[in-house]
């Protein structure tokens, strides 16, 4: 589950940065890269995972699968606080420097 969560966020994330400009400009692509590296992670855990366990790997307890569910979605919801620190700090569109230097 851990592996299918990241794969799904990248794809989305990938999806989003190719068809839209504002995306690329949001740093979309390094929210992407970010999943991607994480679904890289998750499917080599997978193959040592079944090198150790054989074919018993892939008949997971339901708790099992629940809990890396909750994995999937904790790692998904890291990047995004990432991705959103990495915007504020660029600040692509000057909303937060003009929000700081704003004279009343």
């Amino acid at each position: 589950m851990t592996l299918l969560t990241s794969v799904f966020a990248a794809i989305i994330c990938s999806i989003l940065w190719y068809k839209n400009e504002e995306a690329r400009k949001l740093k979309v692509g390094t929210l992407s890269l970010m999943y991607w590296g994480a679904s890289l992670m998750w499917l080599i855990d997978a193959i040592f995972e079944y090198a150790e366990l054989g074919a018993d790997s892939f008949v997971p307890s339901p708790l099992d699968m629940l809990n890396d569910l909750y994995l999937g979605l904790s790692v998904v919801a890291l990047g995004l606080i990432i991705w959103f620190v990495i915007v504020l700090v660029r600040d692509p569109k000057g909303v937060v420097k003009s929000t700081l230097f704003k004279k009343n």
